[in-house]
């Protein structure tokens, strides 16, 4: 596929699940009231995605290298449509809950097929160019979602929100079906075999530059995340907006997010994407360090909270190039497995978060303490866990170049063997 058209069809499937995530949020506290529960409750809607989309991405990513990239998307994205109907149907709590837990299975194929389509295709600054905008949908998504959600409540009530869900994923696979071909050349399902799994997902977790930029996304972007669970009860309760009020503020996050991307993409043309991850991660961190000083310390109001979640949201935007492309790049014979890793720890990272909020009895507390301690232990993991050195003259690897030394079917050796390849200097 070209350039234009692997970019447009990776944002349209990767975009499904940040949206899905926090599009119904703007009715959270209807639906409190709607099904007699309490706000804590409430919450598990969200928790159980999250978990429902961090752990199956760990089990999609390896089917997409084993099998291919679209019948894994096929069938995740049908169990996705399944999830949606049960939560639109839904007359209890507890059916709201395990349709929800559907759909985050489901949709994790999004992130994880969507980055190794890209990277079955191209590597260096393309890759880079293409992976930073779906990257931005990603976490522009939960941005936009709630202002979409907000509308379709004041139109039509919450259960249309989901059966927009519902028609979204039928789109997407129609997507998968007639406008996407195939683009693992490598398919081996050996690769779906459990031990060769814990060995491919072993060897990235072994990898410091790996996890460096894996968890600095994890934390940062799950911080975005995070707030999609907290924020509607404290715009809503706290500062007394309307859900369409709600909703419509939450494009200051999403303005900020998209500003951030296309100064990332302009940048690019001058300067390699990993050398924006420092700048990017010191503007985001200050984001959060600013959210709880004015949390804290100043009255909860819309712009002190809105004002900070925007340099967040701008920082993150430079960010998400660069480590998406370092994570992947070494890894061309397992590259959904590494998408797949990459996103689980994202996606947990907004579990995690979400999970600690919802211990805070004040919305307004969790805001100023969870999201600057995520932005912190971003930053930390960043600084603290450093690259392996590679021998070699640094301007002669390309990711390209990779294939050569690998052995992209994973027949010969394990994927330790592989990584190890191209460390080695040349003879």
């Amino acid at each position: 596929m070209s350039e234009g058209r692997t970019a447009a069809a990776g944002a349209a499937i990767i975009v499904l699940g940040p949206m899905s995530m926090s599009l119904y949020t703007p009715a959270m506290p209807l639906l409190v009231q709607a099904f007699g529960t309490t706000p804590s409750v409430m919450k598990l809607t969200l928790s159980v995605y999250f978990a429902g989309f961090a752990i199956s991405q760990l089990i999609c990513g390896p089917l997409s290298d084993a099998f291919g990239r679209r019948p894994a998307a096929v069938g995740f994205f049908a169990l996705y449509v399944v999830g949606s109907i049960v939560a639109a149907m839904a007359g209890t709590i507890d059916w709201l809950i395990f349709g929800r837990a559907l759909q985050g299975i489901g949709v994790a194929a999004g992130p994880a097929i969507a980055r190794a389509i890209v990277r079955d295709q191209f590597t260096g600054q393309t890759s880079s160019r293409i992976l930073g905008l779906i990257g931005s949908m990603q976490a522009v998504g939960p941005a936009l979602a709630p202002s979409v959600g907000a509308v379709i409540l004041g139109i039509a009530g919450w259960q249309p929100i989901f059966y927009v869900m519902v028609l979204w994923g039928f789109m997407v696979l129609a997507l998968l079906i007639f406008g996407i071909p195939e683009t693992n050349p490598n398919a081996n399902p050996a690769q779906a075999r459990p031990l060769q799994i814990l060995k491919n997902y072993a060897t990235l977790l072994r990898d410091p530059g790996f996890m460096r930029v894996s968890l600095l996304i994890g934390f940062g972007v799950g911080a975005i995340y995070t707030l999609a669970s907290i924020l509607p009860f404290v715009m809503i309760e706290r500062v007394k907006l309307t859900p369409t009020e709600f909703g419509l503020g939450m494009v200051c996050q999403t303005g900020s997010f998209i500003v951030g991307s296309l100064v990332s993409a302009k940048l690019m043309r001058y300067m390699d994407a990993d050398r924006l991850i420092p700048f990017g991660t010191a503007i985001g961190v200050s984001g959060t360090l600013l959210l709880a000083v004015l949390t804290l310390f100043h009255d909860v109001t819309f712009l002190t909270v809105m004002g900070p979640t925007a340099v967040l949201a701008f920082g993150m935007a430079l960010v998400v190039p660069g480590c998406t492309t370092s994570a992947l790049s070494g890894f061309p014979a397992m590259a959904g497995s590494a998408a797949a890793l990459m996103g689980c720890l994202q996606i947990g990272g907004g579990f995690v978060g979400s999970a600690v909020a919802s211990l805070f009895v004040d919305p307004a507390l969790a805001l100023g303490t969870v999201i600057p301690a995520m932005g912190v232990i971003a930053a930390l993991s960043y600084a603290l866990l450093r690259p392996r050195a590679r021998t070699g003259p640094k301007a002669a690897i390309d990711p390209a170049d990779l294939e050569i030394a690998a052995d992209p079917a994973g027949l010969v050796g394990g994927p330790g063997e592989e990584f190890e390849s191209y460390r080695r200097p040349p003879a």
